[in-house]
């Protein structure tokens, strides 16, 4: 399933369940038990070459600022395998558990990243504590600052409660205005891009560097950022699109650097240089995803 198909399950379930069990692992990566992790291998293979290698690649040595350090537990950062171990490890710890006891809680989990529905608080706080208990038999904790019990708050549930948002697959879920089809606004509790999502797009838009690339032209900057530009709008504004529009804006201010850069007259002259960028935006709105969008510097 992807990402997408998962928060929008999510979407749904909310609206039919009052609560959301959010929990994180703590570093799960690191902490991974190797003699669990291998039965969990072995449920799947019992090729002794495809055995031998995991085990040599879980346990190779790794490199600290202090030297060579054995590793007893936990996949080496950054491996290419290492997610589908951890995927694995987690179907067992968790999916398969969750489904013998408590089956009537669904779930959405996408790597370390999981909520479960509950009907009730106490529900959700039983399940809490035997999940805990679950991840300890499986050598694992629990984060507990970041796991945390939600209500789901809404124009139909309002009750007052200190959890009324969470955060999954770089969405937040909390109640929004939103419109319904007669064009009257009512709460929804509804996912919507995360801060933390707005900010990593301001970094990668800072790490492009583009008041550096004053050699280039306009088209070479569109070839060079449409794909990344399109992704952001495709994953992100799937649901609750303007929340997204003004990390899009960060694009142009930019593009007005560049400007500024590439055209002496304009080095000084920061509402010029948004004309300018603003005019060529009119002209070719398909130059850049964004624009195509509407989301264009202004042109006077």
């Amino acid at each position: 399933k992807s990402a997408i198909q998962a928060i929008e399950i999510t979407r749904k379930r909310c609206w039919q369940y009052n609560w959301v069990l959010e929990f994180d692992i703590k570093g799960l990566f690191d902490n991974i038990d190797h003699d669990l992790l291998m039965r969990a291998v072995e449920k799947h293979t019992q090729t002794d070459w495809v055995k031998l290698y995991i085990k040599r690649w879980l346990k190779a040595p790794f490199q600290t600022k202090e030297g060579i350090r054995e590793r007893t537990s936990g996949t080496p950062q950054g491996g290419v395998i290492s997610p589908v171990l951890a995927n694995l490890f987690l179907h067992y710890t968790f999916d398969k558990w969750m489904a013998i006891h408590h089956p009537n809680n669904p779930f959405a989990r996408y790597a370390d990243d999981a909520v479960i529905h509950c009907k009730t608080e106490e529900e959700a706080k039983k399940i809490l504590e035997s999940l805990d208990k679950r991840m300890r038999e499986c050598k694992l904790e629990l984060h507990s600052d970041k796991t945390k019990i939600v209500y789901c708050k809404d124009a139909a549930r309002k009750e007052e409660h200190e959890n009324i948002s969470f955060d999954f697959l770089g969405y937040t879920f909390r109640p929004r205005l939103s419109k319904n089809r007669w064009g009257k606004h009512f709460v929804n509790f509804t996912p919507a891009i995360s801060n933390k999502s707005k900010k990593s797009i301001r970094q990668k838009v800072r790490e492009w560097k583009l008041q550096l690339k004053a050699e280039k032209e306009l088209i070479d900057l569109s070839n060079m950022f449409n794909p990344v530009i399109q992704g952001w709008i495709n994953y992100y504004g799937k649901f609750y699109k303007s929340e997204m529009y003004p990390s899009l804006r960060h694009i142009n201010k930019a593009l007005i650097m560049w400007v500024r850069r590439k055209y002496k007259r304009l080095a000084r002259h920061k509402k010029k240089a948004e004309h300018f960028v603003g005019r060529i935006a009119k002209q070719n709105p398909k130059l850049f995803k964004h624009w195509d969008l509407g989301i264009k510097p202004t042109a006077e």
